[in-house]
């Protein structure tokens, strides 16, 4: 199957449960709480497929268009009621019902998550286990007594049983805190305390380059010099280097190990640079013109090639993160409870200015890692499940007219001033929040090409 097709039915399935368990949680408290409920829609616009069941004759219908859904309820402002189902009106019912119903939906978005990290922990999530491979020399992190080998048990205080769950925890902790606290086991099984202060740090570099920027690597295995996937149309594809080539040498350098190619090609950016390598048995060398990438530390030369794949990793860098049945749904609360607030903070950080818009996601980044974790296993596209869903349930419980946060507030300033807000000043918002949501997207799709272009 195509990437494109992968990422295509994987965004689709990744959609329509969202949406559907979304909307689902504004219908069921309806019906709960005694509102008639006239159409249950996945989706905007002309419907692909309409049934009506039950004994109010609900229409469930799935539309054209899939990004976003609704459920339309019996209400005197969008048509006449008849007398005898006035009690089942939505705008007839007491503020705290309304507000019910309304939040229903993004707390339905926050219950599936806590579901999907339950199910994942109970499968178990595979991973690298949390060893320091390399400890630059005179970096926050060498300051603070790392060593190679320190295998990271805990920040501040919340267990790391492998790298993926290390590399969370401690961005959660520097954008919270100013200090981070690590426990850690040398290879000799002494467990000590370490600090580092990230007070300096900006928020840009906490986001894609902490770990580095503190002067920590991961453990790696040594990978041969040998070369795997190329990129199309990537500088090494470009200049004749083919997959399997051995490298020997990088401008009569002599190569160990693939993290000398990569040192070697990172060093010299927008520059020619000489490989010697060995192909079927015979040597010879090819000129490749790196390409130059631009990072938040300064420019880098890439030549568009990965590794030749190896075996699996040895056992002692595997680990895995699973839980029994009561203490994988205490994980997924606390998991849902982590990523929520730190959605959060990333969205007061982006309104703010410390945090760069260019983090805004739309479909077609949605699409390509919803196609990618897919692809790579169940637990992978479980968590991503998770995490888009709390983010569509603290991206609604914002207060921006048009979204379920924007209702709940003028709920609120009726609960304070008794009576609701008017019709007039509603429609003067919802042309706010339109405006605004109009930008969002825009911003959102803006990012997603230029990530394609980038590529």
């Amino acid at each position: 199957m195509s990437a494109f097709l992968t990422s295509t039915l994987a965004l689709l399935l990744t959609l329509g449960l969202l949406i559907a368990f979304h909307e689902f949680g504004h219908f069921w408290t309806a019906r709960k709480l005694g509102v008639k409920v006239l159409r249950f829609s996945v989706g905007f616009g002309k419907p692909l497929w309409m049934r009506k069941s039950g004994p109010d004759q609900t229409e469930y219908v799935l539309a054209a268009f899939p990004l976003g859904g609704y459920v339309k309820m019996l209400d005197e402002r969008e048509g006449d009621v008849a007398e005898e189902e006035l009690h089942r009106a939505f705008n007839r019912k007491s503020v705290w019902r309304r507000f019910a119903i309304v939040a229903a939906g993004p707390i339905f978005n926050f219950i599936f998550a806590i579901l999907a990290f339950w199910l994942m922990y109970l499968i178990g999530v595979p991973g690298v286990a949390p060893i320091v491979g390399e400890v630059t020399p005179k970096s926050a992190a060498a300051v603070a007594g790392f060593q190679t080998g320190d295998r990271i048990i805990e920040i501040n205080g919340l267990k790391t049983p492998t790298w993926s769950v290390a590399r969370f925890n401690l961005l959660d902790a520097a954008l919270n805190t100013d200090d981070v606290s690590f426990q850690v086991q040398s290879e000799s099984g002494q467990t000590h305390s370490l600090q580092i202060s990230v007070a300096d740090v900006s928020s840009e570099i906490k986001q894609k380059q902490l770990l580095t920027h503190l002067g920590l690597a991961p453990i790696r295995p040594v990978l041969p010099a040998v070369l795997g996937q190329l990129s199309p149309d990537g500088p090494a594809e470009l200049a004749g280097l083919k997959t399997g080539d051995r490298i020997l040498r990088v401008n009569d350098e002599r190569i160990s190990d693939w993290m000398s190619v990569v040192n070697l090609v990172r060093a010299h950016p927008g520059q020619e640079i000489q490989f010697e390598i060995e192909r079927d048995g015979l040597p010879q060398t090819i000129s490749v013109n790196t390409a130059t990438l631009e990072t938040d530390t300064g420019n880098i030369g890439r030549i568009g090639a990965a590794p030749a794949p190896t075996g699996p990793l040895p056992p002692e860098l595997l680990a895995r993160e699973e839980y029994p049945v009561f203490e994988s749904l205490t994980v997924a609360v606390a998991k849902t409870w982590q990523l929520s607030a730190l959605t959060l903070r990333m969205i007061g950080k982006m309104i703010t200015g410390e945090v760069s818009v260019k983090n805004l996601s739309g479909p077609i980044t949605i699409a390509t890692y919803a196609g990618y974790t897919a692809s790579i296993g169940f637990t992978a596209f479980l968590y991503f499940l998770a995490v888009v869903s709390i983010s569509l349930g603290v991206l609604n419980l914002l207060p921006v007219p048009m979204l379920d946060g924007g209702h709940l507030m003028y709920y609120l300033v009726e609960m304070v001033k008794g009576s609701p807000v008017s019709d007039g000043l509603q429609l003067k918002m919802q042309q706010v929040g339109i405006a605004f949501l109009l930008v969002l997207m825009s911003l959102a799709l803006y990012n997603d090409v230029m990530r394609l272009v980038g590529n």
